[in-house]
């Protein structure tokens, strides 16, 4: 383990009240790092200090994470402790090896046929590698997009083995659930709109579907009928053509496009090929030297719209892409944030970024570009997010009505192999820009004095933790991620007031949605 002994009494005098930026000089030694990276580092060394071993770094797609891990790792390496950099994909391993080297980290890597295991104090490697071949003893693990711990059984199982070793995961995604099973600590180096006040990232704008056809909805009690509401608004169609939207507001800008199947990315770029505009296609399968060449073609401007399912919504760093084609509904809050993260980074003559949704997810899951509620998941909700796959079924071959196993494509019987088609249907529509809902804006003392009266209430009522947190979120339109740690205050008749409010006003919507469902 990583011996910190010797540091406890810096650290803990950041505790006792050392300014930001005395923190921040100290902690950056001249090392380049951004002011909320060498705090980042401070507050990690501050709860493996404080016992807690096993801590999730969350900063938003683009704020340097690895830069922040990187330094630690050299933290590490000159005391001659060993560190393990852990990540779930091929193209994440050599990333990070790349990344160790342009930073002057000597490393060994393990990943398949790439491993060169000469003996090194840092090790890069995949943990799919790491699961079938094991790994030596080390001092401290970093694993990349930490998210993916949760449902993984490698992830359980190396743990498990050095339950005894401080772990690091990052990710910009803390949202996963059982996440705070795994971890025990949240450290929170920066929040997405830190960043984009600050200049390290840019905001966007969303053109979506505008309000959807209601006119075959019943009217009862007032309202729209429940059942035939939910058929009008989630349909699966793709709203708007896609070239047509992007050649209107795209403005000819590099893109990266998220369908929602092979073959549908395969269409969407065949499309924009027939009018002329440059466009690649890549997926799990293309052989690494086309892979290579094609994302070469969009750094260098030769493709202008990149087409994909997903195997770019992690680790793919070209800050000049500016427009996102999301192609494909999701209610995944990780994977959502994570493809609009590929076009937020700043570039030159780059004010903001685009996002074309033809699939109305944001409107289900808001601006990717909006502070969220930074809490780990103890995956003990009683509601999961997470649904079950629908059973597979057998299919009759078109040709000999013979019946084929579940996942054969070509019939065993007669030979037919049938065409494959892109089944994704497109209504048509128009795309419309999204705007903010605005909050009235409080001071900083304001907020911080409004969520510990919050508190105070909160825990007169005995309501749960999560409670003053979302009236916090009501009232100023942000989660209080910066005001996590406030101690609770005498709270005001003004609060009180304003919570009585919401009571009331929930208590309303509450009767009129009972009356809607009593009503024949």
């Amino acid at each position: 383990m990583i011996d910190f002994d010797e540091e406890r009494a810096a650290i803990m005098e950041f505790d006792g009240g050392m300014s930001r930026e005395a923190a921040e000089k100290a902690a950056r030694a001249d090392r380049g790092l951004r002011p909320y990276q060498a705090i980042a580092v401070v507050a990690i060394k501050q709860n493996m200090a404080r016992g807690i071993k096993r801590n999730i770094l969350y900063m938003p797609t683009g704020s340097g994470k690895t830069e922040a891990a990187a330094e630690i790792i050299k933290m590490a390496s000159a005391k001659n402790k060993r560190v393990a950099f852990i990540c779930h994909r091929i193209e994440l391993v050599k990333q990070a090896s790349e990344r160790f080297f342009n930073l002057g980290i000597p490393h060994g890597v393990i990943q398949g046929d790439n491993s060169h295991t000469e003996w090194s104090s840092t090790i890069v490697a995949s943990i799919q590698t790491v699961a079938s071949r094991g790994i030596e003893d080390m001092d401290l693990f970093i694993v990349d997009e930490a998210h993916a711990c949760a449902g993984s059984d490698s992830y359980k199982d190396l743990f498990a083995k050095f339950s005894h070793v401080p772990i690091l995961g990052l990710t910009a995604t803390p949202f996963s659930k059982g996440l705070g099973v795994i971890f025990d600590g949240l450290v929170i180096g920066a929040t997405i709109r830190d960043l984009i006040d600050q200049g390290y990232l840019v905001d966007c704008d969303i053109y979506a579907p505008g309000e959807p056809d209601l006119s075959g909805v019943k009217i009862v009690a007032g309202d729209y009928q429940q059942d035939q509401l939910g058929e009008a608004v989630n349909k699966p169609e793709l709203i708007g053509d896609i070239v047509t939207h992007w050649l209107k507001y795209g403005q000819n800008q590099q893109t990266i496009c998220f369908a929602t199947n092979i073959l549908h990315s395969k269409s969407i770029c065949d499309e924009f090929e027939k009018h002329n505009i440059p466009a690649g296609h890549i997926d799990a399968y293309t052989p690494a030297d086309e892979r290579k060449r094609i994302i070469d073609a969009f750094k260098a401007h030769r493709i202008r719209v990149l087409c994909n399912v997903s195997v770019l919504a992690e680790g793919f760093d070209v800050p000049a892409a500016s427009v996102m084609i999301l192609a494909r509904p999701t209610r995944s809050l990780v994977r959502y944030i994570q493809m609009a993260g590929r076009v937020l980074r700043p570039f030159e003559g780059k004010e903001r970024a685009v996002m074309l949704d033809h699939s109305g997810t944001a409107k289900r899951l808001g601006f990717p570009t909006d502070d969220l509620p930074l809490v780990l998941d103890d995956g003990k909700s009683a509601k999961s997010t997470v649904q079950e796959a629908k059973e597979k079924l057998p299919k009759v071959c078109m040709k000999c009505s013979f019946v084929k196993p579940v996942g054969v494509h070509q019939c065993p019987k007669c030979g037919f192999l049938p065409e494959r088609k892109n089944e994704i249907e497109t209504a048509d529509g128009e795309l419309v820009k999204l705007e903010r809902k605005v909050k009235k804006e409080l001071s900083t003392e304001e907020k911080w004095q409004f969520f510990a009266e919050l508190k105070t209430y909160a825990a007169e009522k005995n309501y749960k933790s999560g409670w003053a947190a979302n009236q916090f979120k009501q009232k100023t339109g942000v989660w209080p991620n910066h005001y996590r740690d406030v101690e609770p205050r005498y709270c005001t008749v003004t609060t009180r007031d304003w919570i009585k409010s919401r009571q009331i006003a929930y208590a309303k919507r509450k009767g009129q949605n009972d009356s809607s469902t009593n009503s024949f």
